[in-house]
């Protein structure tokens, strides 16, 4: 069929992108879809930094490729073997699907799935298999969903069936931002009511990480970012202090002031080394530090190995939020539902395919939070970053 998508051409072209346009829009030809996958109407997705670390190459990957793994979508058509999944369905795209058999997902830990994570290095569905072609050029798929089109044809792991009473623009927020941010404090760290935290970059998936805090019962939730307007969003978000690093203050020390030396869990979600950094260092004692952020592969962050062990601290990263989907996603909205978990303050601007790189011009300069892509639509713009 033929399907209108934003096709990544190459990386890392300069901005702005409304200018350079790394992103295509055109007709682009989705094939059906094959044993265990699905094809779906994609209704809303959302713009996230792990897209623009592609466009700008920090996540190097195959090109030309349809990117966007953040959404939510409606099931058009079931491939031979799914049964469980049925048309009209929707359901919330999961960008690290899981074969159920390596030894990760046998340990119930689906996130670092091996199978799925070769598929995605790849460029291919969980399967191997590639369904998008443009002139008879093969498309490679952004790990394993490429949602900023019409339609999308996927694996049946990666998605998960959701309450139909969920807006899509709401839905696809719990596909990437929520899973990962708030799977961080919960799922990985395992924070205990009681305890002080620092977040270290309010993007979507920060902001997350905030709200999972305050939802644990943290007594102190401190808000690190260089932006006022997302400071400002993450004190309505549960944080209880904010330090805004800038020229002439020490990030460090500003964290160390408002929490008495230091805090029990640091958690870094800006995909920078120097924000890891910092995120390791505002940690207290006996601490840990934990980042989900993807900086580019070649950059590293020196750390004292005799602090590392003479302090007892903790180091760990957390991928999909250690998520098992099937279980948390559910439970993540069931949360949002009774009002504990706000995700719909993520929200900024809606927009249509046509505006994509202008969108990511935009989140590049940490002027909006998680713009929704329509791609049946040209959206409706909406002002400020939260």
């Amino acid at each position: 069929m033929k399907i209108r998508a934003a096709v990544l051409e190459e990386m890392q072209r300069p901005r702005p992108y409304a200018t350079s346009r790394p992103m295509v829009i055109g007709e682009v030809d989705l094939d059906p879809p094959g044993e265990g996958e699905l094809l779906i109407k994609i209704h809303a997705a959302g713009l996230c930094h792990s897209d623009l670390s592609t466009i700008n190459g920090d996540r190097p990957r195959q090109m030309p490729m349809v990117l966007g793994h953040e959404a939510a979508a409606e099931v058009v058509e079931a491939g031979k073997g799914v049964s469980d999944i049925k048309v009209g369905d929707h359901v919330v795209l999961v960008f690290m699907p899981s074969c159920g058999h390596c030894l990760p997902c046998a340990e119930g830990r689906p996130a670092l799935c091996e199978t799925g994570a070769k598929a995605n290095g790849a460029g291919t569905l969980l399967s191997g298999g590639m369904r998008l072609t443009r002139k008879g050029q093969t498309l490679y798929h952004h790990i394993g969903v490429s949602a900023y089109a019409e339609y999308a044809v996927v694996s049946r792991r990666s998605v998960i069936k959701v309450d139909r009473t969920l807006p899509y623009e709401e839905a696809a927020l719990f596909g990437c931002a929520v899973v990962t941010g708030a799977g961080a404090v919960i799922n990985t760290a395992k924070v205990p009511a009681g305890s002080s935290v620092a977040v270290v970059g309010l993007g979507g998936v920060g902001l997350m990480a905030v709200m999972a805090a305050k939802l644990a019962g943290c007594r102190q939730i401190v808000a690190v970012d260089m932006l006022r307007a997302k400071l400002d969003l993450a004190m309505t978000c549960g944080a209880t202090h904010a330090v805004e690093v800038k020229a002439g203050v020490d990030g460090v020390e500003a964290v160390k002031d408002v929490t008495g030396g230091g805090v029990d869990f640091g958690f870094e979600m800006a995909g920078s080394a120097k924000a890891l950094e910092l995120a390791y260092k505002i940690t207290r004692r006996g601490g840990t530090t934990i980042t989900a952020g993807l900086p580019h592969p070649t950059h590293t962050v020196p750390i004292p190995v005799t602090n590392l062990v003479a302090e007892e601290r903790t180091l760990k990263g957390s991928y999909v939020g250690s998520c098992v989907p099937e279980r948390d996603i559910p439970r993540f909205i069931a949360l949002y539902q009774q009002g504990l978990l706000p995700v719909d303050k993520l929200m900024s601007e809606r927009i249509g395919l046509d505006d994509i790189n202008t969108g990511f011009d935009r989140l590049a300069d940490g002027a909006s939070v998680r713009q929704i892509l329509l791609p049946a639509g040209k959206g409706a713009s909406s002002s400020g970053v939260g």
